[in-house]
């Protein structure tokens, strides 16, 4: 099987088929956290292919990666198995429900809402300075905040602010990567300050 990721690269996972695919319906990941991380990044939940091969954002062609590099988050552009680099830079990943399911509306509201609680408790045990939910939608199911936009929000996880990013789905159509990226740049400015 083809290896995903540039030609001549060398790849930790093979390109999963379509039964295998298929078969990670409610597989979960493991978290990429850590202490006094400078981002906690929160999607709303693996994806099935990201379940397949058991690494975030693992799709090629995420633009959660290429985001996180051209907003000035990490000095290169990072794969998604390269796990330790990530909480090098002082960044994680985690989700508010932990079951996979091929598309986000699959989850139930119950889902997202029960997983502020458990975002909660992460956020109390390894005290990252931001939590940033990626989509807008579903932080305002979640948090239940109908009229919630994109940015920093009044909530609090513990010590830990949060901030509301776009989505970085490619069916996301309302952000394009330039788009994207200035919004994950807005926040590494705050961070910054």
């Amino acid at each position: 099987m083809e290896a995903d990721g540039d030609p001549g690269e060398s790849e930790p996972f093979r390109r999963p088929t379509r039964a295998e695919v298929a078969a990670a319906v409610g597989r979960g990941l493991v978290d990429v956290i850590g202490p006094d991380l400078r981002v906690l990044f929160c999607g709303f939940n693996p994806g099935l292919y990201s379940a397949a091969v058991g690494e975030h954002f693992a799709r090629k062609g995420s633009r959660f990666w290429p985001a996180l590099h051209r907003s000035g988050f990490t000095d290169r552009e990072l794969r998604p198995w390269e796990r330790d680099e990530l909480l090098r830079q002082g960044l994680g990943i985690t989700s508010l429900s932990n079951r996979a399911t091929a598309r986000a509306d699959e989850l139930t509201s119950a889902e997202l809402v029960a997983g502020v609680t458990g975002l909660a408790v992460k956020a109390g045990r390894y005290r990252p300075r931001w939590v940033a939910i990626l989509g807008v939608t579903a932080y305002r199911i979640a948090f239940v905040r109908p009229g919630a936009g994109l940015g920093p929000q009044p909530d609090r996880l513990g010590p830990t602010r949060v901030w509301v990013l776009p989505n970085p789905s490619g069916l996301n159509a309302h952000f394009p990567l330039p788009a994207l990226t200035a919004e994950f740049a807005a926040l590494r400015q705050e961070i910054e300050r």
